[in-house]
């Protein structure tokens, strides 16, 4: 298991890009002024209670349209560690860019933002020396951080905070990890982020597609049940669930022959205690590939690159169709190469989430679209439908 585990890649850095924020210059079409070729794009009312949620990273560019969202995470800030003790953290990147999602808001309240904080490190000036793991084991360091945070969305007018830890008790990009107490020190650090921000603040986490597994060699993950009581909703990451699996989709809706599906993923919160109106599905807005053993692992590829990566010169077709899995995905020469999501899995994944009284969806990531908005549109339309 957690071989397959470690097959999963971290998406590439792109470069920081200057940009103003002068206006309100969404990009929701080639023009930057919702409509495509010209056509206004016909969009659902907002439904009261209903997630659209983004992830904007701090290496993305485009001004994100508050049409079609209701939440932004921005990604990512970064703790520092010095000496064992927690310090402080910095967003990662130019903080202009996290400038502009602000400006954002302050043009448009209703729109929620919150900051997603990551186990890993960009930033020149810092590097790896415990992160998570050192803060969260200290009652010490639980508040520091915490009192970090409050100060940090008052000073930007912002609406909460994202942890996105993956995992306690595991180590898959470098960073520091403690089996025997990370995932308790996880409930203690959400119970004390909790304290600290109040109830006017939003507390998220984004959670695996399984719940705290008995051994440290099973992978540790997060206690859904202990964290439930301290956050406002989960962002399940549905998509790489079967990355380094040859000839699976990387988010199926329901494979029971696969190592893993939304489904089941569901499945792990309910069982664990969590109310579907807390749980917030994933979509990738990328492909993954499947494993290929005369090709090797190929990673990942934008839905806006499709055209330029997928060309059907080079023998790729795109949109076949998997009835079971509810998915698409992309053959070459008639093999699978990716699997990913397009407007009618998303559409048929809204049908069944909101059939369960789940809020709705976020993706992974905002940039990764295609210049129309055809997914972000898509993942409007279908959750406030």
């Amino acid at each position: 298991m957690m071989n397959r585990l470690r097959s999963l890649l971290t998406l590439a850095l792109a470069s920081i890009i200057a940009f103003s924020c002068a206006e309100d210059p969404y990009n929701a079409g080639p023009g930057g002024d919702g409509t495509t070729d010209g056509i206004p794009v016909a969009r659902a009312e907002r439904k009261e209670g209903r997630i659209a949620l983004g992830y904007c990273t701090y290496y993305g560019s485009a001004t994100p349209d508050p049409a079609v969202l209701t939440h932004i995470n921005y990604a990512f800030a970064e703790l520092y560690v010095r000496d064992g003790k927690y310090v402080t953290f910095k967003l990662q990147g130019n903080e202009s860019r996290f400038q502009q999602i602000v400006n954002v808001k302050k043009q448009h309240p209703e729109l929620k933002v919150c900051l997603s904080f990551s186990h890993t490190v960009a930033n020149s000036d810092n590097y790896q020396a415990g992160g998570f793991s050192v803060m969260a084991s200290t009652e010490e360091g639980r508040k520091a951080f915490a009192e970090d945070c409050l100060a940090f969305v008052r000073k930007w007018g912002i609406d909460g905070i994202d942890i996105d830890w993956e995992f306690p008790g595991i180590s898959w990009s470098g960073h520091a990890c403690d089996p025997a107490h990370d995932v308790e020190n996880y409930t203690l650090l959400m119970k004390q982020l909790r304290a600290t921000l109040g109830s006017q603040y939003l507390l998220t986490y984004a959670g695996y597609v399984m719940n705290a597994q008995g051994s440290p060699d099973d992978g540790c993950f997060i206690d859904i049940a202990a964290v439930d009581p301290y956050v406002d909703f989960v962002n399940i990451m549905t998509y790489d669930i079967a990355a380094g699996s040859e000839g699976q989709h990387q988010s199926a809706w329901n494979r029971p022959d696969y190592y893993w599906d939304c489904v089941r993923a569901i499945d792990a919160y309910l069982n664990a205690g969590v109310s579907p109106s807390k749980l917030v599905l994933g979509i990738p807005f990328y492909a993954r590939h499947a494993w290929d053993n005369s090709d090797g692992y190929k990673g990942a590829v934008d839905y806006g690159k499709f055209a330029t990566e997928y060309p059907a010169s080079k023998g790729f077709k795109i949109d076949n169709w998997d009835e079971k899995g509810l998915v698409p995905y992309i053959t070459k020469d008639g093999k699978m190469w990716a699997g990913y999501d397009n407007p009618k899995s998303i559409g048929l994944k809204a049908e069944k989430i909101l059939a369960m009284g789940m809020k709705g969806f976020m993706y992974w990531d905002y940039d990764a679209d295609d210049a129309a908005g055809t997914l972000r549109n898509a993942v409007w339309n279908a959750i406030m439908k």
